[in-house]
């Protein structure tokens, strides 16, 4: 079936884009505070987002489930989409601006389209790339506020080189959700497939974790704050965002989806100017409109 944009995967998409916008806000928070390791953090998250959704999903470890037949998908999965990606996002919020993190993780549809030509013989068409350039500078008016001469002063730090890796990382991620290849995955209930991803994930995060601690970079001090904003990153930008993102792809395909990941900074901008008691500006309603008209131009052809 063709990858086709309508309601419902518009949807999918921008619950998806709203939660993990809500992510970067808690996980700034979190990691800027030094209340949590950004490690820890990774796998505190998915420890419990894992443990809620074990009644759900248990049935997937059986011995009889697919999981065992496609173990080394499973393993790249949440390796990509769990264990990578969300590790170096908490790691980049340590040294690196919202403003670069945002505008980094903006180049999601150029990465996505090259990733797609190079390792899934789709060539991007020039819709796709104009699209990609309208949106990517509707993302760049959000985070300079309107004021484009900003962008000449950023500089480069470790974190922006994480992000960037992290966005890589997504779009390999993206586009295996797209192509399950002789995995029959769509035909398991949600929460079997979900569960899968998560705790290999979770085994990443582990091991990843193992340096922190090592390093005795590790750390966590619990408050109702903190526990509050874990709880909330467990559950919804992961739980619902990863379910939501899967069901978004499958409709629009990873190309387009990747489209809407440019509504991030600008849920992140429109949430943090809320919980500051400012009102929308002008340049947040040009840049969602060049957003938009970004992800209009791309799906005008048909991708598979």
């Amino acid at each position: 079936m063709m990858p086709q944009l309508n309601l419902a995967t518009i949807s999918y998409l921008l619950i998806a884009t709203a939660l993990w916008a809500g992510n970067a806000i808690a996980g700034r928070v979190l990691v800027a505070s030094a209340a949590v390791s950004p490690i820890t953090l990774s796998l505190v998250r998915w420890g419990l987002a894992a443990l809620l959704l074990l009644p759900l999903g248990w049935r997937v470890f059986a011995p009889s489930s697919a999981l065992w037949q496609n173990k080394k998908r499973f393993v790249l999965l949440g390796l990509f989409g769990v264990g990578s990606y969300n590790v170096l996002l908490y790691l980049a919020l340590e040294t690196s601006t919202a403003i670069n993190v945002t505008l980094i993780g903006a180049s999601m549809p150029i990465w996505m389209l090259l990733i797609g030509a190079l390792f899934y013989q789709t060539k991007p068409g020039l819709l796709q790339l104009v699209g990609a350039v309208v949106s990517l500078l509707g993302v760049a008016i959000v985070l300079t506020r309107g004021d484009l001469s900003t962008l000449l002063s950023m500089q480069m730090v470790l974190g922006d080189l994480l992000i960037m890796l992290a966005t890589i990382t997504w779009a390999f991620y993206s586009w295996m959700l797209s192509r399950p290849g002789a995995s029959n995955e769509r035909q398991w209930p949600w929460a079997q497939f979900l569960m899968a991803q998560v705790f290999v994930g979770l085994l990443w995060t582990g091991f990843f974790d193992v340096f922190e601690i090592a390093a005795g970079q590790a750390y966590l001090e619990l408050n109702p704050l903190t526990a509050s904003l874990i709880l909330f990153v467990a559950i919804g930008p992961s739980l619902i965002a990863y379910r939501c993102w899967g069901l978004g792809v499958n409709g629009a395909g990873p190309t387009v989806a990747a489209f809407f990941a440019n509504f991030i900074p600008l849920f992140t901008a429109i949430l943090s100017a809320a919980m500051l008691g400012e009102p929308p500006k002008l340049f947040h309603g040009l840049a969602f409109a060049l957003i938009v008209i970004g992800i209009v131009i791309s799906s005008r052809k048909k991708h598979q």
